[in-house]
């Protein structure tokens, strides 16, 4: 069996075993309020370490993208949905770009 098959069987099993364990070894409510709260908040500080440094490197400049990255969080917590959020920070992009 080729070294690839095994990295790729030992992987499966390890990401099963994070998922299912949990699920088999927490039987009651969770009613610890600390707890319940960095469980919820999980996912959310997930996406942003995964999406932050991508949004840095994606353009020629990292000038633009933390230009587009500060105009897009504030269009975003002024209430703008997604596709108004990401439509501007990409013409902010072009236009930073241009002047770059």
């Amino acid at each position: 069996m080729n070294n690839t098959y095994i990295y790729i069987l030992i992987m499966a099993l390890v990401t099963y075993l994070i998922r299912m364990l949990p699920l088999a070894l927490i039987r009651k409510k969770i009613t610890n309020r600390f707890f319940r709260s960095f469980l919820y908040y999980v996912p959310f500080v997930t996406l942003a370490v995964m999406t932050f440094p991508a949004i840095l490197t994606a353009t020629e400049s990292v000038w633009s993208a933390a230009a587009a990255f500060a105009v897009a969080m504030i269009v975003a917590y002024g209430g703008g949905s997604l596709p108004i959020v990401a439509t501007i920070a990409c013409a902010i992009v072009f236009i930073v770009e241009i002047f770059i």
